[in-house]
């Protein structure tokens, strides 16, 4: 995963402090593939009027960096939920889309949401207003 290493504290032991010190990635970088996400509310507040958002990108249960602050919104398999790069794999809008099984379960100490699919990996779009998550195979 670039240059971020998975912190030594397993995220069900973190405290949303211990969270909200995970260095951030730059808008636009690839942090590569990881295995779940922590959704971290934070207290600002979007154009939209609704509250941004930031995403704690794990290696197994090992918090690995913070990857938006900025969004409202978050979109599971992109925007349209085609997942990622669909119009060079489908060539256009695809009619049948593989399912993803998405789990979310609840942190004990933070009681933050925590995002995962089964049998896939994850990938983040760009830190923008509305953030993108894809599930990709499990290579």
């Amino acid at each position: 995963m670039s240059k971020y290493t998975p912190g030594p504290k397993d995220i069900n032991n973190m405290t949303r402090t211990e969270f909200l010190a995970m260095p951030c990635r730059d808008w636009d970088e690839d942090v590569g593939i990881f295995t779940s996400l922590v959704i971290l509310p934070t207290r600002r507040k979007h154009d939209s009027g609704y509250r941004c958002m930031d995403f704690v990108a794990c290696q197994s249960s090992l918090a690995v960096c913070r990857l938006s602050g900025c969004s409202d919104v978050i979109h599971i398999d992109g925007i349209c939920g085609y997942g990622i790069d669909w119009f060079t794999k489908y060539k256009g809008c695809p009619k049948l889309i593989p399912p993803v099984a998405w789990s979310i379960d609840c942190l004990y100490t933070s009681g933050l949401l925590h995002l995962f699919p089964i049998d896939k990996k994850l990938k983040a779009g760009g830190a923008l207003s509305s953030f993108e998550i894809y599930a990709i195979e499990n290579k």
